[in-house]
């Protein structure tokens, strides 16, 4: 029993001192957004596929029975609704979202300052001098 405590008393300072190599920092605000977005999508998600799987795996074995042993359409049915994505991954949110230029230069450090307000001439006025 004290060697089973000693190892995994190691495990666990060993994963603390690694731990940290692995985190990036990143913006708070961001990393919230971001497991609040992935929460609600696969709130939505994981039950629509379950439901997506279920009758797909029916779908294809009736499209057996029904086809007089077609295996090749009954493969091709549950290939297509077996296949992921599963979840919602942060790594999928973002592929989603595209390409966000203004983060990234926010994460690189590079914040672009705001410009001032440029003078720029009043807008004619349509209903004055006609």
């Amino acid at each position: 029993m004290k060697k089973i405590t000693a190892v995994f008393a190691g495990l666990t300072v060993a994963i603390a001192l690694l731990a940290p190599l692995c985190v990036r920092a990143a913006d708070p605000v961001e990393t919230a957004g971001v497991a609040v977005g992935v929460t609600a999508g696969n709130a939505v998600v994981v039950p629509m596929k379950i439901i997506s799987v279920g009758t797909g795996l029916i779908a294809g074995a009736l499209s057996f029975v029904l086809t007089g042993g077609n295996a090749d359409l009954t493969r091709q049915i549950w290939s297509d609704v077996t296949e992921g994505p599963w979840y919602v991954s942060p790594a999928l949110a973002r592929r989603a979202i595209g390409e966000r230029p203004e983060l990234e230069k926010k994460k690189a450090g590079m914040v672009e300052a705001t410009p001032a307000m440029e003078a720029q001439p009043a807008p004619a006025d349509s209903r004055s001098g006609q």
